[in-house]
């Protein structure tokens, strides 16, 4: 699904109008209806509605909104922002027909005095301003939303938080913005709902479906987007009945070292969960025994050191390649990787201390394959890619990163960002904050590689892997909860999250 800028949401609004046709404030009445129905089912009936519009688009939503949960009695409040200029169409047009309806009490903001006293127990509208801003509020605005998040009432934001851009934020005072607990953003999530910094301010967000035209937003193109379940869907091979392990692939995973042998047997337990027929495991000669009572699954390759990765077994039994969980940073166990890396073996995923022995040796970055997947955590990739004062910043870094490398970056987080090399950038939507915990990275590493090793291109791996990773977290968090999960928890899962019952 496609994320816009909010100059081309704008476009694909006009567009709807034109084309559907359907006028301006009907389209309006549309939206603001899908924020009726979500309050009618999300807000007990009782609670004291407090609608404060602005006057832009998005206060003639919220003028609407207002008029048409009245209808509902709920007992409602709405306050109109002055503004120096005529109102909008949309707005004069909202207002006379909440004027006309007659069971909406309004009153005008037009100086701090009238800006009202905000009781604990209501529940706050913000309507305010939408999508177009462009410059953080100052004046009155910026004291009306003072008041509403010093007041303690649950707020609810329409289309998104007074004060919030909606992509670049690295020049604006977050101090200024509406905190919301839920935001309702129609059609389309915003960019910026993506960014860690703005959690507190979204609170829980939703998409509301509003009927944009279909063909807008096909024809208009984004290099940002989210993975959804449609597509993931659309991307999983079915097995056919006379298929054999080794249509499958033969994965290679080099892992662990003395006393991190633990992350080679997630990975090694991910992979094989995630359907590669073959797994083997180059491991030190240390942890045989480790993996072979663990794993038995897995086929084990003896590294010549007791104790870290010291050389590379041959190469052209594999159809892809993972290194990393638990490797360590030793120097000979950088000469293997650099080796490694020499090979030019087309489908490749690097985790954990293989980054970071990039990171040290910035030389062997020149030595990825094209596609190469790389999935690091924040940190990692601020050690490979420098640091970002903010999230928009370092997606931008990201992305060039790809670009320059020509790889696939998988940077992991809440909604973990996954960069190409032609410029697209796609941000998952499954997950939840129990998988922070050690060795979830090391899971996401074996699922991936075994997408690779099924021959699956690194694009498609990376996407079905993340999304099915964090759906395992899922189903996992549902059985564990959030705060007992751990890393065996999200492989144990995955069999569950590779169903297409559970994917849709």
């Amino acid at each position: 699904m496609k994320i816009f800028a909010s100059i081309q949401i704008s476009e694909i609004d006009q567009y709807t109008i034109k084309n559907e046709p359907i006028t301006q404030i009907d389209l309006i009445e549309r939206a603001s209806f899908k924020i009726v129905n979500w309050l009618i089912h999300n807000i007990p009936y009782g609670k004291k509605l407090l609608f404060f519009a602005g006057p832009g688009d998005n206060g003639a939503d919220t003028l609407v909104v207002a008029r048409l949960i009245s209808e509902y009695e709920y007992e409602s409040e709405v306050y109109l922002l002055s503004s120096d200029k005529p109102l909008k169409e949309s707005v004069a047009i909202s207002l006379n027909r909440l004027e006309k309806q007659g069971k909406v009490k309004i009153s005008v903001i037009d100086s701090d005095s009238s800006i009202p006293e905000i009781p604990s127990d209501a529940v706050v509208l913000d309507g305010l301003f939408g999508s177009g801003l462009n410059r953080p509020l100052e004046g009155i605005a910026e004291k009306i939303v003072a008041q509403i998040n010093s007041s303690g009432a649950l707020v609810v934001a329409i289309d998104m938080p007074s004060g919030l851009f909606c992509e670049d934020n690295s020049h604006n005072d977050l101090s200024k913005v509406v905190r919301a607990a839920f935001t309702l953003s129609f059609q389309f999530p915003k960019l910026s709902f993506f960014f860690p910094e703005h959690s507190g301010i979204l609170g829980k967000w939703e998409v509301l479906p509003i009927g944009l035209h279909r063909d807008a937003i096909e024809q208009i193109n984004t290099p940002f987007n989210y993975l959804s379940k449609d597509r993931i869907l659309g991307l999983i091979k079915q097995r056919e009945k006379f298929s054999h392990k080794g249509d499958y692939g033969h994965a290679l995973l080099i892992s662990g070292s003395y006393g991190k042998m633990g992350a080679a047997i997630l990975a090694s337990r991910a992979c094989l969960r995630s359907g590669a027929g073959l797994l083997t495991t180059h491991i030190p000669a240390k942890g045989y025994e480790i993996m072979q009572i663990s794993v038995p699954e897995a086929i084990c390759s003896i590294d010549s050191s007791d104790f870290f990765f010291s050389d590379i077994p041959d190469l052209d039994p594999y159809t892809a390649i993972g290194v990393g969980p638990g490797l360590g940073k030793n120097k000979m166990s950088g000469q293997a990787l650099k080796k490694l890396l020499e090979a030019k073996h087309s489908k490749i995923v690097l985790d954990a201390d293989a980054l970071n022995i990039l990171a040290n040796e910035r030389e062997l970055l020149d030595l990825l394959p094209e596609n190469a997947v790389i999935t690091p955590h924040p940190k990692e990739f601020e050690r490979l890619a420098g640091k970002s004062s903010d999230s928009y910043t370092r997606l931008l870094c990201q992305m060039e990163f790809s670009k320059r490398y020509k790889i696939i970056v998988v940077l992991k987080g809440a909604h973990t960002c996954i960069t190409f090399p032609n410029g697209e950038a796609w941000f998952n939507t499954t997950g939840n904050p129990g998988m922070a915990t050690a060795g979830s990275g090391d899971v996401l590493t074996g699922v991936i590689l075994a997408l690779l090793a099924q021959n699956y291109t690194p694009d498609k791996a990376a996407q079905i892997g993340v999304f099915i990773h964090g759906l395992a977290g899922d189903i996992a968090a549902l059985q564990k909860g959030e705060i007992s999960l751990i890393a065996g928890d999200i492989i144990d899962s995955l069999g569950t999250a590779f169903t297409k019952k559970q994917i849709l």
